[in-house]
């Protein structure tokens, strides 16, 4: 395995304690290829991917080799950078990133800032840039994002977490994870547990990997237990990421996140969705107009390849839903806290 790398603004506001929970950097750019670990083999193999074409940066975001509405974005952004250093057509390398992922975002709103750059006139030196921009911000968003977020929590309190939200699926740190990380380093958060997220196990591979790699006391739960640990009274908070922001708050994450809130709600449990501004759709209304990505149905009836499920059953293969605002306690975003989000409040931090 390399060493990690990072973006020009790493370390910037980081304390010491900080710098021991952040050791990950999963998309890395080698000067003339893209270097991504390859999250499909965690945690029992390290191994990581080097696209040396745009059309492989795409086969990675459909494979999931690389994953995380930032992440994905980021690593489209350098796909365009690197087609445009081989001078390969950018419209149609444009059109085929966008079709790799339909639900997050984030892989949208990174290729429209590269469409941007490209119409007014930007050369491929000035594209790097822009990825590196766009890699750069992201890592300076999941910072202010873990303050924030921490900031709303009480010292001593337990934490839930769905999906991967950390290192692997951003610049760095993380958006949920980040404010987890946060809130470990200054008191706030003393339990963390973490659902397995089925059936791609992201929290059971993912997550675990992380908190375990940075030193984060964790326990792993089946994504079952969730009601029973809320009920216990072990946690005060749900905190997870988010694929898509509509602009009334309802908010598209992994699929399972919708029950977890439900269930929040019930228990008394807070419900927390961090992700950066990139991720909100002010063009989105509700989250019924959101598309929600169905996948293969052998990804539910097989485990690592190996088939588990009698030949000739069927599944339905749904990977994200989506939660009411209603639901949500607070969205954070690197521009700010909206506590129990409305059209209002959304269009008061993000209208244009």
């Amino acid at each position: 395995m390399s060493s990690p790398g990072g973006g020009f603004g790493d370390n910037v506001g980081m304390t010491t304690s900080d710098k021991n929970l952040d050791s990950i950097r999963a998309v890395q750019w080698q000067g003339d290829h893209l270097r991504l670990l390859d999250q499909r083999l965690l945690p029992s193999e390290e191994r990581w991917i080097d696209c040396r074409d745009a059309g492989q940066v795409t086969q990675a975001i459909r494979d999931l080799a690389v994953r995380g509405a930032p992440a994905i974005g980021i690593a489209a952004a350098w796909g365009v950078a690197m087609a445009a250093q081989q001078k390969i057509d950018l419209d149609d390398v444009l059109s085929t990133l966008r079709a790799a992922r339909p639900t997050a975002v984030n892989l949208m709103w990174a290729l429209d800032r590269m469409k941007k750059r490209i119409a007014a006139g930007a050369d491929a030196d000035a594209l790097l840039r822009e990825a590196q921009a766009i890699q750069d911000e992201d890592l300076a968003a999941n910072r202010r994002m873990g303050e924030l977020g921490a900031s709303l929590i009480t010292a001593h309190s337990g934490v839930l977490t769905h999906c991967n939200t950390g290192s692997l699926a951003t610049a760095g740190y993380g958006t949920a994870l980040g404010v987890i990380r946060a809130g470990v380093a200054g008191g706030q958060i003393d339990h963390v547990y973490a659902g397995e997220t089925r059936p791609w196990q992201q929290g059971a591979r993912l997550t675990m990997w992380e908190l375990v790699r940075d030193g984060i006391p964790a326990k792993l739960i089946a994504d079952s237990a969730a009601s029973h640990l809320m009920k216990s009274g072990a946690v005060q908070w749900v905190i997870v990421g988010a694929d898509r922001i509509a602009a009334n708050g309802d908010t598209a994450n992994k699929i399972g996140t919708y029950q977890l809130a439900i269930a929040a709600k019930y228990h008394g449990v807070k419900f927390m969705v961090v992700a950066p501004s990139s991720t909100v759709d002010m063009a989105t209304g509700t989250g019924e107009e959101i598309e929600i990505e169905l996948r293969d149905a052998t990804e539910l009836l097989s485990t690592a390849g190996q088939r588990t499920v009698v030949e000739g059953a069927q599944a339905w293969n749904p990977v994200f839903d989506v939660t009411p605002a209603e639901l949500i306690d607070a969205i954070v975003t690197e521009r700010g806290v909206i506590e129990r989000p409305n059209s209002i409040a959304m269009q008061a931090m993000f209208g244009w």
